[in-house]
């Protein structure tokens, strides 16, 4: 059975929007892009990569906790940045998320984002141990 996590953890959707932040089948969470977005759903600091990263990581990390999971059970994640310049800052973020735990991974870069102020959008797929 699909289990839909709650949409309040990371920020509220918005109304009428057709997406569930993440969804959990079996052990496995799919999460959804997580944008540098506040709890108010506005982007933190645009033009800074690096306080955006930790902003989208964390919000990765709130949806999983709601799941009952962490970080350090993500195996796969995919990075959609719209300047590809900026992978060695998202990079040094990510390590600071993960440590020595080095989940599959893909960085793409993208024309653009939903919201025009974001740099980056992050999704990934979990487990639950």
């Amino acid at each position: 059975m699909i289990e839909i996590i709650s949409d309040e953890v990371a920020y509220p959707p918005k109304f009428g929007s057709p997406t569930s932040l993440a969804l959990q089948y079996g052990n496995l969470i799919f999460i959804s892009g997580m944008m540098p977005w506040n709890l108010e759903r506005n982007v933190v600091v645009p033009g800074d990569i690096e306080i955006q990263t930790r902003q989208a990581l964390a919000n990765m990390d709130a949806v999983l906790k709601a799941a009952g999971s962490s970080m350090n059970n993500i195996l796969k994640i995919t990075f959609y940045l719209t300047d590809i310049r900026n992978k060695q800052v998202v990079w040094k973020v990510r390590k600071e998320f993960f440590g020595e735990n080095r989940p599959a991974s893909t960085l793409v870069g993208v024309s653009g984002l939903v919201d025009p102020l974001a740099l980056l959008e992050v999704d990934a797929i979990a487990c639950k141990e």
